[in-house]
């Protein structure tokens, strides 16, 4: 199904995460792993868009979602995996990560995307009337104002070098 441009913004943020995910794991692949730079470049991006865009779902779409007793369940579990995602930001922002806390933070960020995706997302679309998701989608711009735009570069510290760089 086709986003709804109302969601438009939040699925481009879910796409940057999504980098993250994909570097955190092509890192952990390599065995190229250094906590420290790791953590400070999440507490970056927590700061910039995550930590805004959380706020923004929890006040302008899991609201809306929960109007639909089919969808509140969801919500619940998506709403309980936002504190546990904190919690692995709070311990980067602290540089209190293990090795293992980066993998982890990696494959728990990529699945609740992908579930506020496939799963919230789709089921909003199929459910909420254009008027109302015109209304949220207004809502979401204003919330996530404050967040970043522009896509964060790598940190060179935690960027996968090929193996032909010679660094």
């Amino acid at each position: 199904m086709l986003r709804d441009k109302s969601l438009v913004s939040l699925s481009r943020q879910h796409q940057h995460a999504l980098a993250l995910c994909v570097r955190i794991d092509r890192s952990w692949v390599a065995g190229d792993i250094d906590l420290h730079a790791w953590q400070a470049e999440i507490e970056q991006i927590v700061e910039q868009e995550i930590a805004i865009h959380f706020a923004a779902e929890e006040k302008e779409v899991f609201p809306l979602a929960e109007n639909f007793s089919d969808l509140r369940p969801l919500v619940a579990e998506l709403r309980a995996e936002h504190e546990v995602l904190r919690g692995y930001f709070a311990k980067a922002r602290e540089r209190r990560f293990a090795r293992e806390d980066l993998r982890r933070l990696g494959e728990k960020l990529s699945q609740h995307i992908r579930k506020e995706e496939r799963q919230l997302f789709e089921g909003m679309q199929a459910r909420i009337s254009a008027e109302d998701m015109r209304k949220m989608g207004e809502a979401l711009e204003r919330a996530l104002a404050a967040a970043s735009e522009s896509c964060l570069l790598t940190n060179e510290k935690t960027k996968l070098r090929s193996k032909g760089e010679g660094h």
